[in-house]
C-alpha cells in the first residue's frame, strides 16, 4: 500500500518551521502543494526545492468544492505510482478540506494517509489579535461561510479569505448579523515577516488590497443586546425575563388561555398587513405573532412541561416527515401529490388507514366559524357533495334568504339564529364555487365600509355640527359621495 504524508507549511517563514517537515520537503521526490503562495515555498525556492502545485486548478473551477475534489484525484492517481508528499498552508488537520477528502477516501483507494504534522496559523493569529481561545471561539471556513453556524457571541476567526470574491461573499454573510460599521480585523500573514493586520468597519472587507492565501479575518463577539437584535437567543432571553423575577408583573400573569384572545388578534392584524401588501407592517405582525409563540413556549417552559426547543424539534421533524418528495425518497411533481402525500402520512400518524379517518375529522375545531364552513364545504367537495356551480348555489342563498325573512316576523330567537346561520353558510358555499374566498371578501368589505364611514365622519367634522343633528338620509349621502370618490 503506498503512502501519501501530509505535512504542513505553518502560518509564517522558514525560520518557524519545524526542522523535520524542512527536511521532508527538501527529500520529497514527487512533492506536490495545494499552492505555492506561501511564505516558505519562496524561500524554499532558492534552495532549488522542486514541486508541482495545483494553482491552475483553482483556475479552472468556479466553486472550490470541484477544486478541492479534482486535487484529491490528482493525489490518488499519483500515489497509485508510488509514495508521495502532499504539502498545504498551516497545519494538515484545519480548514483543509483536501485532506479531509484524502483521509475520507483513503481505504477505497487503497492508500495510507499519513499526517505529518505542521504549525497552525491558529497560533500566530491568536498572539496577533490578543485573543484568549478560553472564552469560546469558532474557527469557520471563508468560502463556506453560512449565516446559521455563525455564533455572534462567540470570538470569530474566518480563514480562508482568498479574494475580493470570498471577502464579499463573506462580508454579505456577516452583515446579516452584525451592524455594517461593526470593526472586524484582517490578518495576513500571522506570525511571519510579512504579517499585516488592519482594524476596519465590516463594509469595507472586500475592499483590502492585500487579500491571498494567507489572510483571516478576526470578529469580536459582540458586547450589548442591541448588537444582538438579530439573534433567536435574544429574544428567547427576554421573554424568559419579561417571565421571570423582577420581570414584567402583566408577562408574569398571563396563562395559555390568557394569551388565546391576542393570538387571534395579531393573527388577523397579519392577515390584514398581507391584505394590504403592506411589507413593513408584516414584518411587525409576523413578530408581533411569534411573541404569542414564545410567550406560550416560556409558559410551558416555566411549568417544566415543554420548551421552545420541543417546539422546533417537532416541527422540524413534521416538516421532513410528510415531506418525503424533498427529504426522502418519495416523489411529488406537482403540488397536488405534495397535498396527496401530507394527508397519507397525517393518517398514518394517527394511528389508522386514512380511509377510516372522517373527512370532516381532519378540519380544525379551533377556526373562526367562516373559514370553518369554508372548509367543510371544500372537504366535502372533494367526494362530489357539491352544487354544480355558483349559479346554482345562489338559488339556495336565495332560498334561505326567504327563510330568515319569515323568521324576522316572529319571536323565536332560537329559530332566527338557526336561519341566519343557514344563510351564511349558504353565502360562503356560493363565493367558494365563484373561486372567492369568503374570509377575503369580507375583510374587503369592512375595509371599504371603514373608508366610506371614515369619509363621512370627516364631513360631520368639518360641519361642525354633532352626529345626531343629522338624519340618516343626510349621512347617506356623504356615503353616496364617498362611493363616487372610490372610497
Amino acid at each position: 500500500m503506498n503512502t501519501i504524508r501530509i505535512a504542513g507549511l505553518g502560518a509564517g517563514d522558514l525560520n518557524q518551521l519545524p526542522l523535520g517537515i524542512y527536511h521532508l520537503l527538501k527529500d520529497a521526490d514527487p512533492l506536490f502543494l495545494r499552492t505555492k503562495e506561501h511564505p516558505v515555498i519562496k524561500e524554499l525556492e532558492k534552495e532549488g526545492l522542486a514541486y508541482r502545485s495545483f494553482d491552475d486548478i483553482y483556475e479552472k473551477h468556479g466553486q472550490f468544492d470541484a477544486v478541492y475534489d479534482e486535487i484529491a484525484e490528482w493525489l490518488f492517481k499519483e500515489a497509485a505510482k508510488g509514495d508521495i508528499v502532499y504539502a498545504v498552508p498551516g497545519h494538515p488537520m484545519i480548514a483543509e478540506q483536501t485532506v479531509q477528502l484524502l483521509l475520507e477516501k483513503s481505504t477505497e483507494r487503497n492508500v495510507n494517509v499519513i499526517i505529518v504534522g505542521g504549525q497552525s496559523f491558529l497560533d500566530a493569529l491568536i498572539t496577533a489579535v490578543r485573543l484568549d481561545p478560553i472564552d469560546g471561539f469558532q474557527l469557520l471556513d471563508g468560502t463556506m461561510l453560512k449565516r446559521e453556524d455563525i455564533q455572534i457571541r462567540q470570538h470569530l476567526i474566518i480563514a480562508q479569505v482568498y479574494d475580493q470574491m470570498v471577502a464579499s461573499d463573506v462580508k454579505l454573510t456577516l452583515m446579516e448579523k452584525f451592524p455594517d460599521d461593526y470593526e472586524v480585523t484582517v490578518i495576513k500573514a500571522a506570525g511571519s515577516a510579512a504579517e499585516e493586520i488592519r482594524k476596519i468597519p465590516l463594509f469595507e472587507l472586500d475592499r483590502q488590497p492585500f487579500l491571498d492565501n494567507l489572510t483571516s479575518v478576526y470578529v469580536p463577539p459582540v458586547s450589548t443586546r442591541e448588537q444582538a437584535m438579530r439573534e433567536f437567543s435574544t429574544l428567547r432571553d427576554i421573554i424568559a425575563s419579561l417571565r421571570g423575577p423582577g420581570g414584567c408583573p402583566w408577562d408574569q400573569k398571563q396563562t395559555h388561555l390568557s394569551l388565546k384572545k391576542y393570538l387571534i388578534e395579531e393573527s388577523y392584524e397579519l392577515l390584514d398587513a398581507i391584505d394590504r401588501g403592506d411589507t413593513d407592517h408584516m414584518v411587525e405582525e409576523l413578530g408581533d405573532v411569534l411573541l404569542q409563540v414564545m410567550l406560550h413556549s416560556q409558559i410551558g417552559e416555566d411549568e417544566g412541561m415543554f420548551s421552545i426547543d420541543d417546539v422546533i424539534e417537532g416541527i422540524s421533524a413534521k416538516m421532513i416527515r410528510r415531506h418525503p418528495h424533498v427529504f426522502g425518497e418519495g416523489e411529488a411533481d406537482r403540488a397536488e401529490d405534495a397535498v396527496i402525500n401530507w394527508e397519507q402520512i397525517k393518517a398514518a400518524e394517527k394511528g389508522k388507514p386514512a380511509r377510516d379517518i372522517s373527512l370532516l375529522e381532519q378540519i380544525e375545531i379551533g377556526l373562526p366559524a367562516l373559514l370553518r364552513a369554508y372548509e367543510v364545504q371544500k372537504t366535502a367537495a372533494k367526494v362530489g357533495f357539491d352544487w354544480g356551480n355558483a349559479e346554482e348555489a345562489m338559488e339556495k342563498v336565495k332560498e334561505e334568504t326567504k327563510e330568515f325573512e319569515e323568521e324576522l316576523a316572529k319571536v323565536d330567537r332560537k329559530t332566527q339564529l338557526e336561519e341566519m346561520g343557514d344563510l351564511l353558510f349558504a353565502v360562503v358555499n356560493a363565493a367558494r364555487l365563484a373561486n372567492i374566498h369568503p374570509e377575503e371578501a369580507l375583510q374587503a368589505a369592512n375595509e371599504k365600509f371603514y373608508r366610506r364611514f371614515s369619509f363621512i365622519e370627516e364631513k360631520v367634522k368639518h360641519s361642525g355640527r354633532p352626529f345626531n343633528d343629522y338624519s340618516l338620509e343626510e349621512l347617506d349621502r356623504f356615503w353616496n359621495e364617498a362611493k363616487k370618490q372610490g372610497k
